[in-house]
Parts: structure tokens; sequence; C-alpha cells
């Protein structure tokens, strides 16, 4: 049987809860983890309109880009659109999970999708977060490091940007008295003892900080445990807003619109004025990315794909940049998809359905 806490589990592993943006509420936001799933519907929103087609198709389990509950709900009397949602979901049994900004944050994630779209190559973060890490130091007898670096490394410590199993190495000797009643790993009690040791050095996320140290304490032959761990101020280089990369072939400015509006499948285009050069590095982010502006201008591109840009945040380019405003639905519009095949790495054991609610509450009168 899969549980809530498995699905749960498994879209963190890709997302952590901790990429989240402080104002953000992404995670479980209804039901219960230890709910056995008989289904579950993807969806970019969870609207009531989506709660009744999960009932309508045996799913329990609605997990949505955006989170219907943002703000605090001070009352559940069904007058708003949110309290609506709620309340159908809570008499219904269906549990809702939200991964809105954490799947935002990470490479492969909405605009890792957006970028495939457009056939982006050598992608990087546009804006890569900063803080979020922290440094392990830690002191193991000479023969056992690597037993306690390989716990270290499968519980998720020693990632830098693309590169895993990172970790630096400093021979010594520590000094230990054993005091009474310990069980010391070597020596006598009373009688100080010194013994040849590495130092290890190993960066973690912060939201992984309990999880390896519990392999360190787990793998570690000593009763007493000498570590530091510090707060780091690096950026995350795989974690962050916005991507940049290369298109395969430059291209035109109205070529490059010609290609978003085909792939996006859109009616139209709100964008800056051309800058009569050709396109071929360009910028994405998924839903409201006018806050990038100064990172893509930065970066150097030649287009900024986003979208819910204001009338004034058009003149900040300045002529130096095309910038794309498509839409925030259509920006995100294949986070469905993504959700789906997230989910089918690993769960082939009951129904993983897409939505079939439009939820786009913008609608386009072509004429």
């Amino acid at each position: 049987m899969t549980t809530i806490a498995d699905i749960a589990a498994h879209l963190e592993s890709i997302a952590p809860l901790g990429y989240q943006e402080d104002y953000d509420n992404a995670g479980l936001l209804t039901g219960s983890h230890s709910w056995t799933c008989s289904g579950a519907l993807c969806a970019l929103d969870a609207t009531e309109a989506v709660i009744e087609e999960a009932v309508a198709r045996k799913c329990n389990l609605v997990i949505a880009h955006h989170p219907v509950i943002f703000r605090g709900l001070k009352k559940l009397n069904g007058k708003s659109h949110v309290e609506k949602t709620v309340i159908a979901a809570i008499k219904n049994d269906i549990a809702i999970y939200a991964i809105h900004t954490n799947l935002d944050n990470v490479a492969n994630g909405v605009n890792g999708r957006i970028a495939d779209k457009l056939g982006l190559n050598n992608r990087n973060v546009l804006a890569p977060a900063e803080g979020g890490l922290k440094k392990l130091f830690t002191f193991v007898p000479t023969r056992y490091l690597e037993q306690v670096r390989s716990a270290i490394f499968a519980a998720g410590g020693g990632h830098i940007s693309r590169y895993s199993e990172c970790s630096f190495v400093s021979e010594g000797k520590g000094s230990f008295k054993p005091g009474e009643g310990t069980n010391p790993f070597a020596g006598s009690i009373g009688i100080r003892q010194e013994e040849p040791e590495m130092k290890l050095e190993i960066i973690l996320p912060a939201y992984l900080e309990q999880r390896v140290l519990q392999a360190l304490f787990e793998s570690h032959p000593y009763e007493e445990v000498a570590y530091d761990l510090v707060n780091l101020t690096n950026a995350h280089g795989q974690r962050g807003a916005g991507l940049y990369g290369e298109l395969p072939a430059e291209m035109e400015e109205k070529a490059f619109l010609a290609l978003v509006k085909e792939q996006f499948g859109i009616p139209v285009i709100r964008h800056t004025s051309f800058t009569g050069k050709p396109v071929k590095q360009v910028a994405v982010c998924g839903g409201a990315g006018s806050f990038l502006l100064p990172n893509t201008l930065k970066a150097g591109v030649q287009a900024f794909i986003t979208s819910d840009l204001k009338y004034h945040e058009f003149f900040e380019p300045e002529g130096n940049l095309l910038v794309c405003d498509i839409g925030h639905f259509e920006s995100e519009q294949f986070t469905t998809d993504l959700l789906i095949e997230i989910l089918l790495q690993k769960f082939l054991n009951f129904a993983v359905l897409k939505s079939e609610v439009r939820t786009n509450p913008v609608n386009y009168f072509i004429g």
C-alpha cells in the first residue's frame, strides 16, 4: 500500500520543502500523511471543480502546483473559492498537496520544463539561492573514514552544483581522556589517549541537517562524536529562481516569438520593443518573474520569457532585452505533465491522472 506520506517523501526528494520561499505554503494542506492513496490527480490549481473531478475519478489525492491555502484562513463558511475548495476536500476526504516555489527553485522543475520546450542547452540558474548550505567538520579514526564519509554521502551531503560526493580530508591526531562511566573506542579510563584521525569536511543543504547528523552518529565508531556545523553564505548552484540557456541556433526576434507561440499554444504575447538583435541566449521564469529583470540583464541574454509584468516594468530593459509576457497559466501549464512523470518514476501501483479541468482564470477574446 502506498500512503500519502510515501508520495510526499518522493516529491520532496525532488523539490524539498526547505527550498520554498518564505511566503509560500507548499506541502500537505488537507488530509493525512497516514492515508492510503487510492489515486493521484495532478493539476496546476486545486479548485472546487478539481476536487469534484478527484471524487468522480476515485482519487483521494490532488497534487497542485499552486497552494489553495496561501494565507491564513480565519473562517470556513464557503464565502470564497478557497473556502469552498477546502470544505469540499475535507467533506470528501481528499488530500491536497501543493508543490510550488520549491518546484520553481530546482533546476529540473518548472523552469526546466519551459527550457525543454524551447530546446535550451548549457543551462544555468539565473539567480542562485544564497544561504541554505552548511558545512560539517568531523574527526574520524583513519580506518573508519570511508564508512563515515559514505554514510554522509548517502544521507545527501557532499553536493556542489552538478558534482556529488564532494569532501575534503586532512590528516591529524586527536586526543581524549575517557571519564568514569564511558565506553571508549580506544584507550583506558582516566588516561589521555592519542588517536590518528582524519578531519572530514562536507557541504550539505541546511534542510538535511538532521538526516546527515543521524548518518554521522550511526556510522561513527566513537561514543561521543566531535563535530562542528557552520552556516555558509555560498550560492547554491542548482537551486534558485529562473534559468537561462542557449537556443540550438540563433533566431531573429519575430521568429523567436513565433516559436514561443507554437510551443506554448498561446494566442498572444505581450512583449517589449524589438532590439534588432538576434536571439541566442534565453532566460525563463515560470509565473511572475519581473523580479529577475536585473539578473537577465546581468546574464547578457537576448530574451526573457515570464509572466505578470506590470506596465512600468516593460520600460526597465531600456531596449537591451526582448521581454515576453506569455501569461501565468501558460508559462506553467506543463508543470502538470512534469508532476505525472515524477510520480511515475516510482509509483506504478495506483492511478496517476491529469486533471481535465481548465483552471486558467484568464480568457482571451481574439475577435
